[in-house]
C-alpha cells in the first residue's frame, strides 16, 4: 500500500461522472407539491385558460402564481424546468391542456388558492395518471400490443 498525501490523491484520480436517470413525471410532480406545500400565504388561480388561444396559452404566466413556486425551486429548474410560462410547466410535468385547467384554473378556486391545497391536487393528479398508464400497460399486453 503506497501513502499519498491528499493533494497527491487528487492529482492522480480518475473522476467517474455520475450518471441519474432522469425523474419521472410523478417524481416531478411531487417535488411541484413539496414546493407548494413550503409557499406561505395564498396563490393566484390562472385566469380564464379557458378562453386563451393555444399561443397565449403556452406564453401565460404570472405574479405569485403555482408556476412561480415551481420555477423558483431549485431542484426543479435543475431537473430541466425552464421557466415560469405555462407551456414550460405542461411541457416539464407532462400536463394536457384539460389537466392544466383543472389544476389551475380560477374556475375552481374562487379566490380561495393555497400551496397546500393545490399540493393535494398535484399529487391526486399524479397518482390517478399513473394508474391509468399502469391499467394502459396492462391493457396492451392483453391486446398483444407494444408498450
Amino acid at each position: 500500500m503506497k501513502h499519498l498525501i491528499p493533494d497527491e490523491i487528487i492529482s492522480t484520480a480518475e473522476l467517474i461522472p455520475l450518471i441519474r436517470k432522469p425523474l419521472t413525471p410523478g417524481e416531478r410532480l411531487e417535488l411541484w407539491a413539496k414546493a407548494l406545500e413550503r409557499h406561505a400565504g395564498p396563490l393566484n388561480a390562472l385566469r380564464r385558460l379557458e378562453d386563451l388561444p393555444s399561443n397565449e396559452l403556452r406564453a401565460y404566466r404570472g405574479d405569485n402564481t403555482p408556476l412561480t413556486v415551481a420555477y423558483n425551486d431549485p431542484i426543479l429548474r435543475a431537473e430541466g424546468l425552464s421557466g415560469d410560462s405555462l407551456g414550460d410547466a405542461m411541457d416539464f410535468f407532462e400536463l394536457s391542456p384539460r389537466n392544466t385547467h383543472w389544476l389551475l384554473c380560477d374556475c375552481y378556486y374562487h379566490g380561495a388558492m393555497t400551496g397546500t391545497g393545490l399540493a393535494k391536487l398535484v399529487r391526486y393528479y399524479a397518482r390517478s395518471s399513473e394508474r391509468r398508464a399502469k391499467w394502459a400497460g396492462i391493457f396492451r399486453g392483453m391486446l398483444g400490443w407494444a408498450s
